[in-house]
């Protein structure tokens, strides 16, 4: 067994047992690798692994990369970070998830750029759930209201919330973050929209996610080691 697969065995593997202790089915929690500032090379050795989603913060890095793999089927692309105005034409053309929604301008050019034959594009409302200055996301009080207005936008379709938690030792202030999500995540099912997605918990907190309801967890470095400079992924 190589390396790369014993790390990629031991995070499913911690993923399955946060869920046993959740009292939850380890199969409704996907995984999101985070291949940002990875090499190709590296998300070609996951997918082999029978990984297919990856997840990139940057639109033009995104776009280098599905050109170098655009022989992989079935391989899906999500942006998980924070989108220019001026970026939201390529992002709707070349993402099948937009995970980072944070305004209502920027869920309406995605609408307007997506092509009217393609699939919807996937979305998920950003909030900022740890409340620190430095981080995307929609204030949690205005989230619900953004949610409604996207799921109503042509040619994107509205799967949930992504949200990061604060970086800290303190678990229970971890998973009352990861709280606050799955409850406006519950609110807006029990409003009528349509919702199936929680992104949210990382390499270091994904048990703390998982135990609050995480649908979907978002991993790098657990699973790829430490990242690369960002000039290399172009390679």
């Amino acid at each position: 067994m190589s390396p790369d697969e014993k790390a990629w065995q031991a995070v499913r593997s911690r993923i399955a047992l946060a869920a046993r202790r959740a009292d939850r089915d380890p199969a409704t929690v996907g995984l999101l690798a985070v291949s940002k500032s990875q090499p190709v090379a590296a998300i070609r050795a996951a997918y082999a692994l029978g990984q297919r989603a990856f997840g990139e913060n940057y639109v033009q890095e995104a776009t280098l990369k599905a050109g170098q793999l655009s022989d992989l089927p079935g391989i899906e692309w999500h942006l998980i970070g924070p989108l220019q105005g001026n970026k939201t034409r390529l992002a709707a053309a070349l993402f099948g998830w937009v995970q980072s929604i944070d305004r209502l301008k920027i869920a309406e050019r995605l609408s307007a750029a997506r092509d009217a034959h393609a699939a919807s594009l996937n979305v998920c409302v950003q909030v900022n759930i740890s409340g620190e200055q430095n981080k995307s996301g929609a204030a949690p009080d205005e989230a619900l209201t953004l949610a409604r207005v996207v799921a109503g936008l042509p040619g994107l379709a509205l799967r949930g919330f992504m949200g990061i938690a604060e970086e800290t030792a303190d678990v229970e202030r971890q998973r009352r973050q990861f709280r606050s999500l799955r409850e406006l995540f519950d609110s807006a099912r029990a409003g009528g929209l349509a919702v199936d997605t929680l992104s949210m918990g990382m390499s270091a907190d994904l048990e703390s996610a998982v135990a609050e309801g995480a649908t979907l967890v978002r991993i790098g470095t657990a699973l790829f080691g430490k990242r690369t400079s960002t000039t290399e992924h172009a390679a």
